[in-house]
């Protein structure tokens, strides 16, 4: 089969995906249903597995057509990307499907957006601000900012640079319930902490030369930085949370920093994570490489 009639398979194969049904896909690309139905059959036999589990009200991806469909798609957006390269005198374009936290997304990333689309206009940045993770391998994202440990992976990872955590309350809350001098005083004041699976309740401290871990326990839990930050600003509990978020409501005295001579100096760990290989779109090659040289140029900022 020539390289042709794969790159046609790939792209009717991601419009099935894509619309759910083999009807649309034909529709938006001009071909009958079963014109489609062989195209995926072919495919099927050339593999050698099952890429879609038909029924007669849906299509559902197998976990190897799941696979199948993130190199699809890659190959197809360098297919667009050379073309379009061509037209437009090799300027890199296209669109960078970007993951990130809420929080940090908000604080460290969208500012970096005004001077990278400026510097690259024919780039569309497709920004996506959740605390779920996507999945980078299965073509979900082009490129995610995660932090902490990053697990063993086939994905490509840059990283930008990373950043302390701070105890805070508002002085309303303080002034209600007291401000904690030890670690231990915190059984008594509402802690509110992330309802991650993969959070603990505890909080690491310093204490005679050792860190530890001390559980603690609030009214709320959650999923966003963001969030426990709003809540503490509220004057609902003492939250622990990044210092990117908290710099100008310390200087202002909407929060207040507590335990810090039990602070461990722990440092979150970001990265920006990518598919790799020596084929890495030059579109996302640029906006890594931008995300690592700008990262600190707002991370320091105060908000």
């Amino acid at each position: 089969m020539g390289s042709f009639d794969r790159a046609r398979d790939l792209s009717v194969f991601a419009a099935v995906a894509a619309t759910g049904s083999f009807s649309a896909a034909g529709r938006q690309l001009a071909l009958t249903p079963s014109g489609v139905s062989r195209t995926i059959d072919r495919i099927e036999a050339r593999l050698g597995t099952r890429l879609l589990l038909r029924t007669t009200r849906a299509l559902t991806l197998t976990a190897e057509g799941r696979t199948y469909l993130g190199g699809a798609r890659r190959i197809l957006a360098d297919l667009d990307e050379v073309e379009q390269g061509i037209a437009n005198q090799g300027a890199p374009r296209g669109r960078i499907r970007v993951s990130a936290a809420v929080s940090h997304g908000r604080v460290c990333i969208v500012p970096l957006l005004k001077a990278f689309t400026r510097a690259h206009p024919l780039i569309v940045v497709d920004i996506n601000l959740s605390d779920e993770k996507v999945d980078v391998a299965q073509g979900q994202a082009d490129v995610a900012v995660r932090s902490g440990p990053l697990p063993d992976s086939v994905l490509m990872a840059r990283r930008l640079g990373d950043n302390g955590r701070t105890i805070v309350a508002s002085p309303e809350y303080l002034a209600e319930r007291g401000t904690p001098r030890a670690p231990q005083d915190l059984a008594q004041h509402n802690c509110l902490n992330f309802n991650f699976r993969r959070a603990e309740p505890t909080w690491p401290f310093r204490v005679d030369g050792e860190t530890k871990a001390l559980t603690v326990d609030g009214s709320i839990e959650a999923n966003s930085g963001e969030t426990l930050l709003q809540l503490a600003l509220d004057g609902v509990g003492i939250a622990r949370v990044g210092n990117f978020g908290i710099g100008r409501a310390l200087a202002d005295g909407r929060l207040v920093p507590l335990l810090e001579p039990f602070n461990p100096g722990d440092r979150e760990v970001f990265h920006a994570v990518f598919v790799g290989g020596a084929n890495i779109p030059a579109r996302i090659r640029l906006f890594v490489d931008y995300l690592a040289e700008h990262y600190g140029e707002v991370t320091d900022q105060q908000i």
